[in-house]
């Protein structure tokens, strides 16, 4: 029987991706403890070991428990991992800066949340703006995990892949072996700038693709052809903007971190993303929104998060600070601002797309 490490790994959210993530170290028989901010998530996990909120119909490891006490999940924990939406990510580091395995860099941080964060200095990739706050030691040895990588299979052991991102190669080894198993394969990196801007903007282009896939139901002119489209031009996008944000490793885009999360954030059912623009054109779910600072602002009123609202906010003004020409996102961008009607939007889209390409001879 394998020993339970009587070390702490704590998991900072009770969402899908986090609860799915324990599940895999529960497996390996690790002691793990999650932090919920829903009172009502943190109850169902410890008394009916299932998430039913964010993943339901998982039956999850007895040994998992869960908290909404910050301090009690993280105060002595070896590992910390943040599970955390993009927009609260920072909000929730700066509650356990005064922890001693925090203060002293004794905890090993890896960090899952996907997108950008809005900081006083602009708007920055999570693992710079989270070294922002943390002490110095933390600085280059930050992990960043991601890959295409749907909670609803993880927890029912489906086979993923996932790449470890570090500037610090042993860091990026450490979790390769902490979170690896038989059906959970883990990569380790250098790339972690490239990585994040996949996790990030991947989002923005399942939007796009969402919206697409609701119109091909409709008989429309969209197609299959017409969404290989979308993500085919969604990946250039998104491997110019690392390319402009300091990412020297080509290969990461064709790697699970690009093309890998980007397909299967665009064609899962489980992608919020993807339902989320579905539903802009099926229920018109924005109509009640003024703009997408009033649809950021008060995202609960979708009933789901799709982190690709923020991302899109977020690459309107990286793409004027790079001066890039960024078509998918700036298409994506104007319909959440209520600046273009989705439907002729998108077919405007696919044209502009296919107009480039033969431009280019692609």
């Amino acid at each position: 029987m394998a020993m339970v490490w009587q070390k702490k790994i704590a998991i900072l959210g009770g969402g899908g991706m986090g609860t799915a993530i324990a599940q895999i170290l529960a497996d390996k028989q690790y002691a793990v403890k999650i932090w919920c901010f829903e009172p009502d998530v943190a109850s169902d996990i410890n008394t009916s070991h299932r998430n039913e909120k964010f993943l339901p119909g998982s039956a999850l490891k007895p040994s998992i428990t869960a908290s909404v006490n910050i301090e009690e999940i993280t105060c002595d924990a070896e590992v910390i991992l943040f599970a955390i939406p993009s927009a609260f990510v920072l909000g929730i580091l700066k509650q356990i800066l005064h922890l001693e395995n925090i203060r002293e860099g004794i905890a090993k941080i890896g960090i899952l949340t996907k997108g950008f964060v809005e900081t006083p200095k602009g708007i920055m990739l999570i693992v710079d703006a989270m070294e922002q706050y943390l002490p110095g030691s933390y600085k280059g040895n930050l992990v960043y995990l991601s890959g295409p990588s749907h909670a609803e299979e993880i927890v029912r052991g489906k086979l993923t892949g996932l790449m470890s991102a570090s500037l610090n190669g042993k860091e990026s080894i450490f979790f390769r072996h902490l979170l690896s198993g038989k059906n959970l394969l883990v990569f380790p990196t250098l790339d972690v700038t490239g990585v994040q801007v996949c996790a990030a903007l991947k989002n923005v282009i399942a939007i796009g693709f969402g919206m697409a896939d609701a119109l091909k139901e409709e008989q429309t002119v969209f197609g299959n052809n017409a969404e290989s489209l979308i993500l085919a031009a969604g990946l250039n996008e998104i491997q110019r903007v690392g390319i402009a944000m300091g990412s020297a490793y080509p290969e990461t885009f064709t790697s699970i971190a690009g093309v890998g999360d980007l397909d299967v954030t665009c064609r899962s059912p489980y992608g919020r993303n993807r339902r989320f623009g579905r539903e802009i054109i099926q229920k018109k779910i924005i109509a009640g929104f003024k703009n997408i600072d009033d649809l950021t602002g008060h995202i609960g009123k979708i009933g789901y998060l799709p982190e690709g609202a923020f991302a899109a906010k977020y690459m309107h003004q990286l793409a004027e600070k790079h001066k890039l020409r960024l078509p998918i996102s700036e298409s994506i961008y104007r319909v959440l601002n209520r600046e273009a009607e989705p439907r002729k939007e998108v077919e405007h889209l696919v044209r502009t797309i296919a107009q480039l390409s033969r431009s280019r001879g692609e």
